[in-house]
């Protein structure tokens, strides 16, 4: 029985879970309207800063469930499961999931302060999955396969940030804020063996955290007037 317990515990059902949404409001969204009809999107809850700025904060969190094609959401769908199953037997249930929705929400918040279109997808997220993994990196640098792993995780955010710097529609502003929520959230929710990170770390890292949350928050609502 013990094993059945552990065997379900170990299971992956939270990036499960997330995906599941992910779809379900696409497929929602292709019925009812479309996915890239911009009414539909505001009416679904992507980030539109007006609408931020009247008091819908939600739309800080919605965006992260919203995606414009097949496409978008194929590629996002893929990087999230593979990064996502990893990240959730490394970190546990529970700190993924804080991770998943802080590092998304700085990224959209980070998009609400510099990009004034009209944006969704869960890439500042799964930015967000790419700066834990570099969190980890850090942590367990001697270790050469994290050390390779790190390596080859940083060559492919340059890599998409390269493209993003390229690319018409591309929300950098979002991607570079989930990138930095996701390192610092990492260290904020800690490993579930505590002793890996130490103390000081883990409280200059939260307090970082939310001075940037704070900042751009800042920006994205004063900074309009």
């Amino acid at each position: 029985m013990k094993n059945k317990v552990a065997q379900i515990n170990s299971r992956p059902f939270v990036t499960y879970t997330l995906l599941s949404l992910m779809v379900l409001v696409f497929v929602i969204m292709t019925i009812d309207g479309g996915t890239n009809n911009a009414a539909n999107l505001v009416r679904f809850g992507a980030k539109y800063n007006p609408l931020i700025q009247a008091g819908q904060w939600w739309r800080l969190i919605t965006p992260l469930f919203i995606h414009l094609s097949i496409t978008h959401i194929l590629f996002n769908g893929i990087a999230f499961y593979y990064m996502g199953i990893q990240l959730e037997s490394l970190f546990g249930h529970s700190r993924f999931l804080l991770i998943f929705f802080i590092s998304g929400i700085v990224g959209n918040l980070a998009s609400f302060a510099f990009n004034d279109d009209l944006s969704a997808g869960a890439s500042t997220a799964i930015f967000g999955l790419f700066g834990a993994f570099m969190m980890i990196g850090e942590t367990f640098w001697e270790n050469p396969y994290v050390k390779q792993m790190t390596k080859s995780f940083v060559l492919f955010i340059i890599l998409n940030l390269a493209f993003d710097l390229f690319s018409a529609n591309i929300d950098i502003a979002g991607h570079l804020g989930g990138l930095v929520g996701g390192f610092l959230s990492a260290y904020f929710v800690g490993l579930p063996r505590k002793r890996f990170i130490s103390l000081p770390r883990q409280i200059i890292a939260t307090i970082t955290l939310v001075i940037i949350a704070l900042a751009l928050f800042h920006l994205g609502y004063v900074g309009k007037y």
